[in-house]
């Protein structure tokens, strides 16, 4: 099957050879043919280029693309929108003024979810995910990460890994799994959190790995949750059983995690709203690359990943929305891209780079999707007429995204 768009206002991301990801400089250019074609040969990128050239095959489905822009749909490297209910309760608490870390201490925050997790049974969790992520493909997104984290027992990380098996067997978009069970330390295990560790490694990964459940490794290394050292040892198992890092870092605090999260070659550090000078220069002799959760700020008011310092010091930067119920009940990257460039002070040019190719590599996908690319999938949206893509971030309350395409089918 064919599908012609023709007339395209701006077609951007346009990548005639491969690149893994950019950097410094490099990422304020958007490579983009303006009045062009784009053509979809079953579910890939067949061609592309100036109308001028635009080929007339038969048998074709033309979508006439006048005065819209079209582009790769977002990649969203860093999720955890697989979980049972909300924190609509610590949404009102933060309003009255208690802190993230004071209504994890009365038993909110990651232990709130992991009881009502816990309670709730597989086929529920299921249905309540498949809505949030029906919802995210709608607004754009044709690629989704996604973590457990939200369990911490062997059943309830289990569980939540199964979810995201079924829904990567269930929609065509690419899905990675992440096992977080170093998210936070069960009450029980507070005070002996070698325990905790010696359960995640020793029966939660052989279990996952018996399964092929999880891509990635996670842990939330952070004061107050899980160590360096602690960090370092799951890193060394999880890579033992094939699970690269992916790690949560510096969103509160930096107590040297990068470093060791660099050194265990981890896909990508992610949070990063607290970044130092060592941290820049450790980062720049890596392939490790930096994920900012600019919705994460927003919500719960802490500082914005210092984008524009990291990105002149010559680092890659990617974007993802961080979905979760407690501090993120977004997933809605149109809206990370506008703040990536209002809050983070980021170039349209920039933020939609991070959103899309370095997003891509942050997921281990970089060669699947990404750029509009001959041979990468077709997966691709379209605005509504816009005078140029900088309305994307521009009308950042607003739903621009007309027509959403995975695997060469629009979704309905």
């Amino acid at each position: 099957m064919l599908i012609l768009f023709k007339n395209i206002k701006e077609l951007l991301q346009v990548r005639e050879s491969h690149i893994a990801y950019i950097a410094g400089e490099e990422m304020k250019k958007l490579p983009k043919i303006d009045n062009a074609y784009l053509l979809i040969e079953d579910t890939i990128i067949k061609d592309f280029g100036p109308m001028t050239q635009c080929p007339n095959p038969e048998n074709t489905t033309v979508v006439d693309a006048s005065g819209c822009v079209v582009l790769p749909t977002w990649v969203d490297s860093h999720t955890h929108l697989v979980y049972a209910g909300d924190r609509v309760q610590e949404f009102a608490d933060r309003i009255n003024g208690l802190s993230y870390e004071e209504i994890a201490e009365r038993g909110g925050g990651i232990l709130n979810s992991a009881k009502r997790l816990n309670e709730t049974s597989e086929d529920e969790i299921y249905e309540q995910s498949k809505k949030r992520l029906e919802e995210i493909i709608k607004l754009g997104t044709g690629a989704v990460e996604i973590k457990s984290g939200y369990g911490l027992t062997t059943e309830g990380e289990l569980k939540m890994l199964r979810v995201i098996k079924r829904l990567k067997e269930n929609y065509d978009l690419p899905i990675k799994a992440t096992f977080l069970g170093a998210h936070a330390f069960p009450a029980e295990y507070k005070t002996d959190h070698q325990a905790y560790i010696d359960l995640m490694l020793n029966e939660m990964l052989p279990e996952i790995a018996k399964e092929n459940l999880a891509d990635y490794i996670d842990a939330f290394l952070e004061t107050g949750y899980f160590s360096v050292d602690e960090t370092i040892q799951i890193m060394k198992a999880g890579k033992q059983y094939g699970l690269t890092p992916k790690i949560h870092v510096n969103q509160f605090t930096a107590i040297n995690g990068i470093q060791a999260c660099v050194e265990n070659g981890a896909l990508s550090v992610d949070h990063l709203e607290i970044v130092t000078d060592e941290d820049i220069a450790v980062l720049k002799e890596s392939n490790t690359m930096p994920v900012a959760l600019p919705s994460c700020s927003y919500f719960i008011s802490i500082p914005y990943t210092p984008a524009r310092r990291m990105i002149d010091s010559g680092l890659p930067l990617a974007l993802a929305t961080d979905y979760n119920p407690g501090t993120t009940p977004s997933g809605n990257m149109n809206f990370v891209v506008a703040t990536a460039c209002i809050k983070m002070k980021m170039t349209p040019e920039e933020a939609i780079n991070a959103a899309t190719l370095n997003a891509a590599y942050a997921m281990g996908i970089e060669n699947e999707t990404g750029t509009i690319s001959r041979g990468k999938k077709a997966n691709v949206m379209m605005t509504k007429p816009v005078t140029s893509f900088y309305q994307i971030p521009y009308e950042f309350g607003s739903v621009l995204i007309d027509k959403v395409m995975i695997n060469g089918m629009f979704i309905e």
